[in-house]
């Protein structure tokens, strides 16, 4: 078995480009989004320069009018993106959008890959993924979901709560997942339809999300037949494809950012001097530091490496589990020692290190969380050794 870790001359072509893009283009724009915040005339106006750029959607496939990139391709691609909290925005693989895409992709019908997938390709329109529930409802146990779906003739009555609902205000349309007495069915919804509401939003810690993490009402919310996405009582089916797949490249973003944060804390340390000697020097900081540079190769590694597998038709179930835990962990160690190393100024948005710091935190929790992907890995890696035992 051969190992090429090579870029192929187009990924590294797009890759140079993309860090340029990040450089000059959007992170001149980050203290205005913090201060001010992220807004869709924001997104508007970076979409459009990476459009100029030859850099749009590197993600999506080539006849949606983006990158057309191999999955192990897209890990390089994304993570450059990931530098600067408004890259992915900028170049439309940001969540729910990305995943959305993807999902779409593989599950719509013909009307519905005209009505949604392309629009949302083209970055004209939003879109969020309605799953999430209150408790009792469907968090890290998809199978507690609590909204229904009532067939009535040709058509489906939808009711039920969901919350944290990221990208909500301002969506075109969501993909809402919903119990219909066989299993679950995906519906898209357009957010204009009466009875859906939303309730308001959630204040979390982030706060670089556009359209934010919202509380979303459905009060016999009305949709056709032709709303169904894909098959009917198939939701978990599609949900575990849409999951695997949006793991990673979350994965990917975060890796650009922690890195970034990295590098800044890495230039203060070299310029810092600090009792009679470089912070640079100095063992408790050079700890941290390299710890730094092996979280972020070790991360990069098996991110790779997993996306290769699920580039080459692997279903990637565990081994994306296995990613989610230890990238979403290892960035955060990375991050925080980043945020130590630049004393006070490493809290501040100032120099982006303390936005990072909030927003990177939920990323344990989001697409599953940490502890119920150990559940996940343990009870497979158990069900191995009693099947070969037998």
């Amino acid at each position: 078995m051969a190992f090429d870790l090579t870029f192929d001359p187009r990924v590294e072509d797009w890759r140079a480009r993309i860090a340029a893009f990040m450089a000059e283009v959007v992170i001149p724009r980050e203290q205005a989004a913090f201060e001010h915040g992220v807004t869709d005339e924001l997104r508007r106006d970076l979409q459009a320069a990476a459009r100029q750029a030859g850099i749009w959607a590197p993600q999506a496939p080539a006849e949606l009018g983006g990158g057309g990139f191999r999955f192990d391709e897209v890990a390089v691609l994304l993570e450059e993106a990931g530098t600067s909290l408004l890259g992915p925005l900028a170049l439309n693989c940001s969540a729910p959008d990305e995943g959305n895409l993807h999902l779409l992709h593989l599950a719509a019908g013909p009307e519905q890959r005209e009505r949604y997938l392309k629009p949302l390709a083209q970055g004209r329109i939003r879109s969020c993924f309605a799953m999430t529930e209150p408790p009792p409802g469907a968090g890290s146990d998809p199978s507690a979901l609590a909204t229904t779906a009532r067939r009535d003739g040709e058509r489906w009555i939808i009711n039920g709560e969901k919350h944290l609902i990221t990208g909500a205000d301002g969506a075109a349309f969501a993909i809402v997942m919903a119990r219909d007495g066989d299993g679950a069915t995906m519906f898209l919804v357009d957010t204009d339809t009466p009875g859906w509401k939303q309730a308001g939003h959630a204040r979390t810690i982030d706060s670089t999300t556009l359209g934010g993490h919202c509380r979303i009402v459905l009060e016999d919310v009305v949709v056709g037949a032709d709303s169904v996405l894909g098959r009917a009582g198939e939701g978990f089916r599609y949900a575990q494809a849409r999951l695997a797949p949006a793991r990673l490249t979350h994965c990917m973003r975060w890796l650009g950012a922690a890195r970034r944060a990295h590098g800044i804390a890495l230039q203060r340390a070299t310029r810092r001097e600090l009792f009679g000697s470089g912070l640079a020097d100095l063992g408790m900081a050079q700890q941290m530091i390299a710890d730094n540079e092996i979280d972020l190769a070790a991360s990069r590694a098996l991110l790779w490496q997993t996306s290769w597998q699920l580039a080459t038709g692997a279903k990637g179930t565990e081994e994306s589990s296995r990613a989610k835990v230890f990238i979403s962990e290892a960035t955060a160690r990375v991050v925080d020692r980043s945020v130590q190393l630049a004393g006070g100024m490493g809290t501040s948005e100032e120099l982006v290190l303390g936005r990072i710091y909030a927003d990177i935190r939920a990323f344990r929790i989001y697409d599953g969380s940490s502890e119920t992907h150990r559940m996940s890995i343990a009870k497979r890696a158990a069900r191995r050794v009693r099947e070969a035992t037998r």
